[in-house]
């Protein structure tokens, strides 16, 4: 993969897969590699034409599951009787589970979502295999690559676990349909009565796919003002309700002939927490004010930059990143070049992905990627951080009107005045109490162990000796070659 991305032919004698055994092998490797791969497969940035055609086959062109576990999985999910009639030709595969199209009694078109024959007991394996592969790589990864790795398993377990549950699918589609029914976007419409854990039915959604280029220039459709949608939509997700789909790519995404986008697929819908929300809206103001001090220090209340960081060398970084992404001159291919350079001088930085970071970050790649399909040197600085800014006031709670936000922050008055009382009261009282936020709290754990660690070694040498010279008087030498040694790491810890 790294060979393919960095467009290199060969590293010690490796070649890299070429595009069709690239797809085969991720296809072989199952459900949760391809998870993984999806985001991959909409960065045109990344990788050439005949690539992507391959990868984009990952969303919902996988091999069907075979007849008899299909008639077995049909049979288990639905009764005799429960459709006028039914394409047993999947319309589309995916990692997790089949679409099929079916008719009602009432000759309603609906999409059935069947799920793969044992595809819980496959995942559970993978995630089995991946637990087994860390514990025995751990110990040589630094400290925050551990904790990365350990947060990314543990957030990717739990949501893939959730995502082969069609029930769990079900109140995902029905709650998101709700909260968001004034958005502009479609969703499908569910059926609850006819369907279970194996199987979701929904009203059949017609568009071309997000990345049917061809299809969708020919009906004049304006990108631009789609891309201004989705990124409002997901500005509304994540910055102002805090619920949001965390699976965007073009086999999810369908856009009519009209413009209108439909959304599918709700295995993965994830909430924001209220302290990654804040500190989200803070990247995006300090990042279009170029504040890289801020922008650094919001990373870090995100969790991911380490505390201890040194901000004025990271601002530095950050600078130079928004230069070269806010280059309209520049090719993809040169913009990618740069960064990569750049980001070589921060290897040793320590950066970190906490489990809260993941899917957003994993939507904001995603939708960055679907942009370079359609718009050349598309990047989420120049292109989507202007549309985020000027979305921040309702993020930040500020009404339609000037009027009715001096209303709210008037009756916010009077609560304001109280809290403050409070604090001046428990200060007067010596009762003052300061939260340690949880990156701080790590860092003075690392700390401590850092301090702690070679102070164990050291008189557990010391012990080691004098048990060996009580033990052994003819061992005498080793155990002061110990012993010094002991007091070595001690003095130079």
């Amino acid at each position: 993969m790294y060979l393919v991305i960095k467009k290199k032919q060969s590293f010690f004698g490796i070649k890299p897969l070429k595009p069709k055994k690239l797809k085969d092998t991720i296809i072989t490797l199952g459900a949760s590699f391809i998870k993984l791969a999806q985001v991959l497969a909409t960065r045109a940035d990344f990788f050439s034409a005949d690539y992507l055609d391959e990868l984009k086959e990952l969303h919902d062109k996988l091999p069907p599951m075979n007849k008899d576990e299909f008639e077995e999985i049909f049979n288990i999910a639905f009764k005799e009787d429960s459709f006028k009639s039914f394409d047993k030709t999947p319309i589309a595969c995916a990692s997790i589970g089949q679409v099929h199209i079916g008719i009602l009694y009432d000759d309603t078109k609906v999409a059935v979502k069947l799920r793969r024959k044992g595809i819980k007991n496959r995942v559970s394996a993978d995630i089995k295999i991946i637990n087994f592969f860390n514990f025995l790589f751990n110990p040589l990864f630094s400290h925050y690559t551990k904790n990365s790795i350990e947060a990314v398993i543990k957030e990717f377990s739990s949501m893939i676990l959730q995502e082969v549950s069609l029930s769990q699918e079900l109140q995902n589609l029905r709650k998101f349909s709700q909260t968001y029914k004034d958005s502009g976007v479609k969703f499908p419409v569910p059926f609850p009565t006819l369907c279970c854990d194996d199987a979701l039915v929904m009203s059949f959604e017609e568009g071309y796919r997000f990345d049917d280029k061809k299809n969708i220039l020919k009906e004049n459709i304006d990108f631009k003002k789609i891309i201004g949608t989705l990124v409002g939509f997901y500005t509304t997700q994540m910055l102002i309700n805090g619920y949001f789909h965390a699976d965007p790519h073009p086999g999810n995404l369908l856009i009519t002939k009209e413009g209108e986008i439909i959304l599918l697929d709700f295995g993965m819908v994830k909430t924001v927490p209220n302290s990654s929300r804040i500190a989200i809206i803070e990247l995006i103001k300090a990042a279009n004010e170029k504040d890289y001090e801020l922008y650094i220090s919001a990373s870090k209340r995100l969790g991911t930059i380490a505390y201890e960081a040194p901000t004025g060398e990271l601002a530095e970084f950050t600078s130079k990143m928004f230069d070269i992404f806010s280059n309209d001159n520049l090719s993809s291919e040169s913009m990618q070049q740069l960064a990569f350079d750049v980001l070589e001088g921060t290897r040793n930085m320590p950066f970190k992905l906490p489990s809260d970071a993941i899917y957003i970050l994993r939507v904001s790649a995603i939708i960055e990627g679907l942009g370079t399909t359609y718009i050349e040197n598309f990047n989420g600085i120049k292109d989507i951080l202007p549309i985020l800014q000027d979305n921040l006031p309702k993020a930040l709670g500020a009404k339609d009107s000037i009027i009715e936000t001096i209303i709210d922050e008037i009756k916010d008055i009077p609560f304001t005045l109280k809290d403050l009382k409070s604090v001046i009261k428990q200060a007067s009282k010596g009762e003052l109490q300061i939260e340690v936020s949880n990156n701080q709290l790590e860092f003075i754990s690392k700390e401590i162990k850092d301090f702690i660690r070679p102070i164990i070694l050291s008189f557990g040498l010391i012990f080691t000796s004098i048990f060996m010279i009580l033990y052994d008087k003819e061992l005498k030498q080793m155990a002061l070659a110990l012993f010094i040694v002991a007091i070595i790491r001690l003095i130079y810890k």
